[in-house]
């Protein structure tokens, strides 16, 4: 670090305080486990249903990281040599100047290979650790329930934290670590970093939402409609299959979503904040970026303790309490942005003032909070949207679900609207500095939007611990109702309100922070497009340099940079074409997934019912609804990964770097409407059908668990559970890994722009290979799933 020229004595302080402050967040993840861990377990029979789910999910983990091994070697290996095609960077050079430029490549190779195995690494604790903390954390909060709604909340939600701060964490110690041995350079191994934490995060964002909703709709669709029997009845032979698939799906996916989105977002402004670097040559516009992280951390602990409600209470008072420690987090980490700019970034004065970068971050802090509010208003029981699909539960399933989908358009609307104004407010801060004009200019706004991205996710260890929340609270929930079956004295009911309660607010935090995924994953491709043009713009230039020095005519007289992406250019178009359809055939081979393996599910669980489960003439066989799932999930893994993976390398070599920057364009747009309605429309489906079941029973007026209403909503509900857990969530990493995959490949793709002889037909050879690598995949993820004994 301190061979980097121009890092004052301040700044060098600046990083290893933010050094501490990830090893300070790390240490608080430890402190709330042991404080979960010394919480009362329950009573034997709770345990017993603890233990199956804690069996199944660990089983499942195990099972995925067999799947995945092999891809990440072979990606490690591509990643070294990706440094190889190209001449490194001058930022490579200059940091290691006194290396011969051969052992520039060697040293980048290698810390770009690490950086990925460190990323996917992390990207794979967080998920592991988190799902296993909640694991732990949900018999506790069904047992604490029997005593306290204030003591149920603060488990749940503080154990959710322990996923939060391992994300804040070790997102912020491993963009630290990089930055601090690599100096300037560390774009070029950032770009590892950044990707291996992305494609964990679609591996186990595919895996679990496919495990998850695959039980989840097996066991409602026999379970509820066809036998009429409870939630999470331990007569339901899929029903642990159900629970394990929350803890899988929601918080080992989720948690590694958000943490790859942390990461690309520092990428992205890392990498943007070395274009402003040159052009200014100002330190402030790299560095200040990791102190705004190392604040969200302080002000992310901080905001914890503001999560706490009484011995009583509802679901809107857990609600009130969880939104009080976020906006609690969001004043103190706003507050201290501007402290922290007003005290380190005196010298922008010449570039509009110091107050912009700090404003760009404030406005990601309120993005986030407007994302809350409306994905809660989509979503959330207390609402109109919610309400209105419950009333279309009277005339049946099908006005019950067209209801829903009118939810999901609308609010994927306003979403964008709110994403756009956030764009908007960039160019208003950075568009309007004096002095600065055209290309340059879009570079300043670019990383204004990156900042934007970074504010939106300062309070990581809040959104993290708000979605990790709802599946402790549906586990809890489930536990509850495994273990108290048949018991109707005062406290046990009084218990199952709570769990009751807890678990709807946990289906409108899950939405939100899976709204907030969504909008960070645009902000973070926005951002990642700017990287991709600032990339392509400096291989241009280099190239043009090489040019200029062999006497030759220029290959790029207008940089990609100045003259933007054309896109009434044909070759333009085809690439946003295919771009915006990916997400469509990604959702469509994730949803097929799932209805492929429910449909087993559903046969085995009447299988066992046929044979006198639910007479109690033998128990149900939990084990076999497991291994559908898993089976199931596996299958896909590679396959759709590879969609993301292969589909720009594809596009780059057979319709240039151009047509790159349409296909990312396209997939950001489609995709972000696209997650949006899938989030929120599943959302609204399911928060409508526990506003049924919470309705007194009553045959007569057709309210309540078991009416045909409850039969309606329930169908909504499964017909919603792929698209909010496995279709719409999985979009988030897979528009980044396409992004990333994009930024790595693009000066490649340039470097060998016009190659003609024997370098053309490699090109084309290696785009041929690649064509057949996609169509196994979309083969494979269209193959029935196998039979099971």
């Amino acid at each position: 670090m301190y061979t980097m020229e121009g890092l004052t004595a301040l700044e060098a302080a600046a990083i290893w305080a933010v050094f501490g402050v990830a090893i300070l967040g790390l240490a608080y993840a430890l402190f709330l486990r042991s404080q979960i861990m010394r919480e009362d377990k329950g009573t034997p029979k709770m345990q017993e249903v603890w233990n199956a789910i804690r069996e199944g999910a660990d089983a499942y983990l195990r099972s995925q990281l067999r799947s995945i091994f092999p891809l990440i070697g072979i990606l490690t290996v591509a990643l070294f040599f990706s440094v190889y095609i190209i001449p490194p960077s001058q930022e490579a050079l200059s940091r290691f100047a006194n290396n011969t430029p051969q052992e520039v490549q060697l040293i980048i190779g290698i810390a770009r290979a690490l950086a990925f195995i460190m990323g996917s690494g992390f990207s794979l604790t967080v998920g592991q650790i988190g799902m296993r903390m909640a694991v732990q954390a949900n018999v506790r909060v069904a047992a604490a329930s029997r005593k306290s709604f204030g003591d149920s909340l603060r488990i749940a939600y503080r154990a959710g934290t322990i996923t939060g701060m391992l994300t804040d964490g070790l997102g912020l110690l491993g963009g630290t670590l990089i930055f601090i041995y690599l100096g300037i350079a560390a774009p070029d191994a950032l770009l590892g970093f950044g990707f291996g934490g992305t494609l964990l995060a679609l591996f186990m964002r595919v895996g679990g939402g496919i495990f998850t909703k695959a039980a989840d709709v097996g066991a409602d669709l026999v379970g509820k409609v066809e036998a009429g029997i409870p939630e999470d009845d331990p007569r339901n032979p899929a029903v642990i299959a159900d629970l394990v698939g929350d803890n899988v799906g929601d918080c080992a996916g989720m948690a590694a979503d958000i943490f790859e989105s942390y990461e690309v977002t520092i990428v992205s402004g890392l990498i943007l904040g070395l274009a402003l670097y040159h052009a200014t040559g100002r330190l402030e516009w790299i560095i200040y970026p990791l102190i705004v992280r190392g604040i969200g951390v302080l002000s992310s602990i901080i905001g914890t303790y503001f999560v706490r409600a009484g011995k009583t209470g509802k679901s809107s008072d857990a609600m009130s309490a969880i939104f009080s420690g976020f906006l609690t987090s969001a004043v103190i980490s706003a507050g201290l942005f501007f402290v922290a700019g007003f005290f380190y970034l005196q010298n922008l004065e010449q570039y509009g003032g110091w107050w912009r970068v700090p404003m760009a971050v404030a406005v990601g802090v309120l993005l986030a909070i407007l994302i809350d509010r409306l994905t809660e208003y989509f979503t959330g029981t207390h609402a109109s949207p919610v309400n209105d699909i419950k009333k279309a539960a009277d005339t049946g399933p099908a006005t019950l679900i067209l209801q829903g989908i009118s939810v999901g358009f609308e609010s994927s609307v306003w979403s964008v609207l709110v994403i756009a104004l956030t764009i908007m407010a960039s160019i208003l801060i950075f568009g309007t500095i004096p002095g600065i004009t055209g290309a340059e200019s879009v570079s300043f706004i670019l990383y204004g939007v990156a900042m934007t991205g970074i504010g939106m996710l300062t309070l990581t260890g809040n959104n993290v611990a708000m979605d990790s929340f709802g599946p402790i609270a549906d586990n809890a929930n489930g536990i509850g109702e495994m273990s108290w079956s048949g018991q109707e004295d005062k406290e046990t009911k009084a218990a199952q309100q709570i769990m009751a309660d807890l678990d709807a607010v946990g289906n409108t935090t899950k939405a939100i922070t899976k709204g907030v995924a969504i909008g960070s994953a645009v902000i973070a491709a926005v951002s990642l497009f700017g990287s991709f043009l600032v990339d392509v713009s400096r291989a241009q230039i280099g190239l043009n340099e090489l040019a200029v020095a062999a006497g030759n005519v220029l290959p790029f007289p207008k940089l990609i940079g100045e003259v933007g992406i054309r896109v009434d250019l044909p070759n333009v178009f085809v690439g946003m074409l295919i771009g915006g359809a990916l997400p469509w055939l990604f959702s469509s081979f994730a949803i097929q997934a799932v209805t492929r393996a429910a449909s087993l599910i559903v046969l085995e669980v009447r299988r066992q019912f046929k044979l006198g489960v639910l007479e109690g003439k033998i128990p149900p066989d939990y084990k076999q609804a497991v291994n559908i799932s898993t089976t199931a999930a596996q299958k896909e893994l590679v396959s759709l990964a590879l969609l993301g993976i292969v589909t720009p390398i594809v596009v780059g070599l057979l319709l240039q770097v151009e047509a790159l920057g349409g296909f990312l364009a396209g997939i950001i747009i489609s995709g972000q409407l696209l997650a949006v309605f899938l989030n929120n429309s599943g959302g609204a489906w399911d928060n409508a059908k526990k506003l049924i079941e919470d309705e007194p029973k009553n045959p007569a007026a057709n309210t309540g668990k078991g009416s045909e209403r409850h039969k309606a909503s329930v169908v909504g509900d499964t017909v919603g559970d792929p698209f909010k857990d496995t279709a719409g969530p999985a979009l988030n990493p897979m528009i980044k890994v396409v992004n990333l995959v994009a930024v790595i490949i693009a000066p490649i793709v340039v470097q060998y722009a016009g190659a003609t002889g024997a370098t053309q037909v490699v090109i084309w050879a290696v785009a041929l290979v690649l064509v057949g690598v996609l169509a196994w995949a979309i083969i494979r993820s269209k193959a029935p799933a196998p039979a099971m004994k």
